[in-house]
């Protein structure tokens, strides 16, 4: 994964980055101010730069500049405010910020503005794999375009899973919940952050609902490894 800097004077937003770019597997390093920005970027070498405009000593914009002007903007930067004007947002990306995220910043926006952000500082050829179908498609594969879908065993460790109907249903719907959420969590290498994306969950729901059920919240982890 990549080397994140997160530069903001507020320490509820770096904790908060913090937690949700360590949950999707990212080196994550932390400064409150600009000095400490500069120090970092110097020793760490980030991959990507999450930067807040305002800060009590040298707002990121004149950093921003700062790094452009010495040569040192050798990595994409994202800048952050929940009260940046339009014409600050224009004069970062002139200066040479890949993109502006507006507080509160939302789970969404911020993943894929830091996907953004790495896969231009490390740009990779796509890679496309097509499986041709058989002379006699079948339905699902037909209604993809004539490819012929994955095994479901090759769907995860729960592709192939059956349930028992002739129980309650409040047992039945448990084991189903179970089998749902150990799916996704294998699926997504253990990242919380993408389960709960996909689940339509909120992250304190979705812990509260994996120890209700159950759920060994390191098997998605050991997986992936």
């Amino acid at each position: 994964m990549a080397n994140i800097l997160v530069v903001d004077d507020e320490l509820g937003i770096r904790d908060l980055l913090s937690e949700i770019l360590n949950d999707e597997g990212h080196n994550v390093e932390l400064a409150e101010n600009a000095a400490q920005a500069r120090t970092a970027r110097g020793r760490s070498r980030p991959d990507l730069v999450l930067l807040d405009i305002w800060m009590p000593d040298t707002d990121g914009v004149t950093l921003l500049k700062e790094w452009s002007i010495g040569g040192l903007l050798t990595m994409p930067v994202i800048m952050m405010s929940g009260h940046a004007t339009i014409d600050t947002a224009v004069e970062a990306t002139k200066i040479g910020a890949q993109a502006f995220l507006e507080k509160p910043i939302t789970l969404q926006k911020l993943l894929k503005a830091v996907e953004a952000g790495l896969a231009r500082s490390h740009p990779r050829k796509p890679v496309v794999a097509l499986v041709p179908a058989p002379a006699d498609l079948a339905v699902d594969a037909a209604m993809t375009g004539g490819l012929a879908l994955p095994a479901v065993a090759d769907q995860g460790p729960q592709g192939c899973q059956s349930f028992e109907l002739d129980k309650p249903l409040r047992d039945a719907r448990d084991e189903f919940e179970k089998s749902y959420f150990e799916f996704h969590l294998a699926k997504e290498g253990g990242s919380m952050t993408r389960v709960a994306e996909k689940t339509g969950l909120e992250r304190t729901h979705l812990y509260r609902k994996l120890k209700q059920l159950g759920v060994d919240l390191s098997r998605g982890k050991r997986s992936a490894a």
